[in-house]
């Protein structure tokens, strides 16, 4: 509307104003419609994120108010660029269909314009009309676009997490079974062992026996709680988006990878003094009594702390990083702190695989920024009764 009346001034520096005002537009009628079309392109404004369609069609109305003072053969383009607007946000927003209603609602009202004009037998300017409608098909086609590269970019995002739990799940299993390997070798071992000396030596066969038994209950306890979360996708917790510029990992970058079947918290110590010879001083803090945890705990807690510290000493920019290890009477309580940048909490596969392995032992996750500063993870794992 503003520019509406400064084109129908003499600036200064101008001999007569850009477009010469109709009779009506400075009549009370002509006042009376510029007034409503402002307050319908008002109205419009605000109710476009709640309900586009109707919004467009006050934007509409409006810039239809808008022109009839002007004494124009055509809708100009300023008085429609409102309505081409709304196009592209509906158009970018919205399901293909309603911005394909929203773009011939627009070029519906600048063709009935003409064809009223048509009808009443006064002139009309097609070429002008011509250049409008263009520019809303192009508001339309540049906000079809950006919605199709947003579903399509959401898409990926899906796609990498889904492959990113996958992948954990798979490496968890691998490791189990790489566990499971261990404990029936040894129990193969004193089956061995027992039978050979069950009759000069019955002392030795029965501590055999027992080692036999603690191994089994344990193998047959940790197969039974990650089974059970490895067993169908749909039980496990949904996987947080991964954003396009970390859904691919950096080159040389290794996750909780497979390892050892013997890797558990008894090992931070070592993997602390190897990460503070790479320059990034790492203090672990241990509370509660420590004690033998079930091998998938001890070899998930182990990776945890493994890939956070890494993410610290890769992404943190930071010189200090604090673990702490604190064994309670029902679970592990793990938490990595850094005073480094902070970051994303859904950035990059190794805080999904971290989530991953916490759900499928049926604990707690969180990660994020802290409030003072740097980064924060914890995890608690449940112990089971039998081994408390």
């Amino acid at each position: 509307m503003a520019f509406t009346f400064l084109m129908r001034l003499r600036l200064p520096g101008e001999w007569y104003p850009a477009e010469r005002p109709a009779a009506q537009f400075f009549r009370w009628d002509g006042q009376v419609d510029m007034a409503m079309a402002t307050a319908f392109a008002l109205a419009g404004g605000a109710l476009l994120r709640r309900r586009p369609l109707p919004a467009l069609v006050l934007l509409l109305a409006a810039s239809v108010l808008g022109t009839l003072p002007l004494g124009v053969a055509e809708i100009p383009l300023p008085q429609f660029l409102a309505a081409g607007v709304a196009v592209f946000f509906i158009a970018a927003g919205r399901p293909r269909a309603t911005g394909v209603v929203a773009v011939l609602m627009a070029l519906a009202v600048l063709g009935g314009y003409l064809a009223v004009r048509l009808v009443c037998g006064w002139p009309i300017t097609a070429s002008s009309e011509t250049a409008v409608a263009l520019t809303t098909v192009i508001a339309w086609l540049l906000g079809n676009s950006l919605r199709e590269s947003r579903e399509h970019a959401e898409e990926l995002r899906a796609r990498a997490a889904t492959q990113a739990v996958t992948d954990e799940r798979l490496r968890i299993a691998r490791e189990l079974h790489d566990m499971v390997a261990h404990s029936i070798g040894v129990i193969a071992l004193q089956a061995g062992a027992a039978r050979r000396v069950i009759d000069t030596q019955p002392e030795r066969a029965r501590d055999a026996l027992g080692e036999i038994e603690t191994a089994g209950r344990q193998t047959l306890s940790g197969l039974r709680r990650m089974l059970g979360g490895l067993r169908s996708p749909e039980q496990g917790r949904p996987a947080p988006p991964v954003p396009l510029e970390q859904a691919h990992r950096e080159p040389g970058h290794r996750e909780s990878g497979l390892g050892e079947p013997g890797l558990g918290l008894a090992d931070v110590d070592r993997l602390a003094a190897t990460i503070t010879q790479a320059g990034v001083p790492v203090d672990v803090r241990r509370s509660g009594e420590p004690r033998a945890l079930p091998p998938e705990i001890d070899v998930s807690a182990y990776r945890i702390v493994q890939e956070a510290v890494t993410n610290v000493v890769r992404h943190a920019g930071t010189t200090s990083c604090r673990v702490s290890i604190d064994y309670r009477d029902d679970e592990v309580r793990i938490e990595i702190l850094d005073d480094g940048r902070g970051g994303d909490t859904e950035g990059g596969y190794g805080l999904i695989g971290m989530r991953e392995r916490v759900s499928v032992l049926h604990g707690t996750f969180a990660a994020g920024p802290r409030p003072e500063g740097g980064f924060r993870v914890e995890a608690r794992l449940p112990v089971p009764a039998g081994v408390r």
